[in-house]
């Protein structure tokens, strides 16, 4: 398989709700190593299946640095269960919208359950970078993007200079 083409805005699949992964097969496997290739080919630290046009509940995420090795997570079904009361602001950006970064202010941690590629049931506490990403990919399987959670102004001034970039390319 390997790299997938992945969707910018304005396209309509980036919007829609993804469905729940019913059985781990090998296509699922496959898929969650293809969005991993991908990521990494992006560059990127986050991918959710959207955003390469499939509808299903997967994110694929590291958020470690070069010289740490990869942090591979590899998510199915991810939930979030718990949430932090405190907040904390990141610099965030998107693969489906290149060039475009703004600073999102989430919850400073979050629990999540997901399964793994082995079918496991699994639960992590993220902080940090880490929880602002998982963050960011569940949105995306529920049709939310990043700019959805800043100002009216900020959110309409990346989207002229998106739409006036599509209508160049």
């Amino acid at each position: 398989m390997g790299l997938k083409p992945i969707l910018f805005v304005p396209d309509p699949l980036l919007r829609k709700m993804a469905s729940p992964v019913e059985e781990i097969t090998n296509d699922i496997k496959q898929l969650l190593d293809d969005m991993a290739q991908t990521m990494y080919d992006a560059p990127g630290i986050g991918l959710a299946g959207p955003q390469i046009g499939e509808l299903k509940r997967v994110i694929v995420m590291d958020c470690s640095r070069d010289e740490d090795g990869d942090e591979l997570w590899q998510m199915i079904n991810p939930e979030i269960i718990q949430i932090a009361k405190e907040t904390t602001t990141l610099e965030e950006g998107c693969l489906s919208i290149p060039g475009h970064n703004a600073d999102v202010t989430r919850p400073a941690w979050v629990d999540v359950r997901f399964t793994d590629i082995n079918g496991t049931e699994q639960q992590m506490k993220a902080e940090g970078l880490l929880a602002a990403c998982v963050q960011h990919e569940i949105d995306h399987l529920n049709g939310v993007l990043f700019i959805d959670h800043i100002s009216k102004l900020k959110k309409n001034m990346i989207w002229r200079k998106v739409l006036k970039e599509v209508r160049h390319s």
